[in-house]
């Protein structure tokens, strides 16, 4: 555990601030859910929730399934991470933090694609030329994160878009049971 010489006083309602600062550096939101645990030590532990991380065998499980049918690269991200992969660039965006270009598709919360390929960031720093579906993960009104297909060796197609649009609506009524 890393000390960060902030101390805060609980008010008469239980509640205690999180500085702006950790916030800001944690990726923590207004409205975001925390995860309280407790360890051996007494220590408290609060750690961001994310419905999508409960899922994540299953979501590689089953864009491995889709990727081996239409032969795209396919992502799932939660609200900061990309949490699966399947195809050839697993290795290079597995388990790293969304661009801000994916933060806004999340606040954009609808589908969209871009057929040929442009110029896009899927993680911080890092550009790449693709084409792509963008398609929200949206469970009780909130979007809780992305799926992805991309392709950086040819055009989009409506099946592509589509199939984007049906592993969305997949996953949310899976985390919705």
């Amino acid at each position: 555990m890393k000390a960060t010489g902030i101390v805060r006083r609980i008010d008469d309602l239980g509640r205690i601030v999180i500085p702006k600062e950790i916030r800001r550096n944690f990726r923590i939101r207004e409205g975001e859910t925390l995860e309280i645990f407790t360890d051996e030590s007494d220590n408290i532990i609060l750690k961001k929730y994310s419905p999508m991380k409960t899922l994540k065998e299953f979501a590689n499980e089953y864009i491995e399934s889709i990727y081996s049918m239409i032969k795209q690269n396919i992502m799932i991200t939660d609200r900061d991470t990309i949490i699966a992969v399947a195809g050839p660039l697993k290795e290079k965006y597995i388990n790293k933090n969304i661009s801000e270009y994916l933060e806004h598709a999340i606040l954009r919360r609808d589908s969209f694609n871009e057929k040929y390929k442009k110029e896009i960031k899927f993680i911080p720093n890092v550009k790449e030329e693709a084409a792509f579906s963008i398609s929200p993960i949206i469970v009780n009104g909130d979007v809780i994160g992305l799926v992805v297909i991309f392709t950086d060796n040819s055009n989009l197609t409506f099946i592509e878009n589509k199939t984007a649009d049906i592993a969305a609506q997949f996953l949310r009524k899976n985390i919705e049971n």
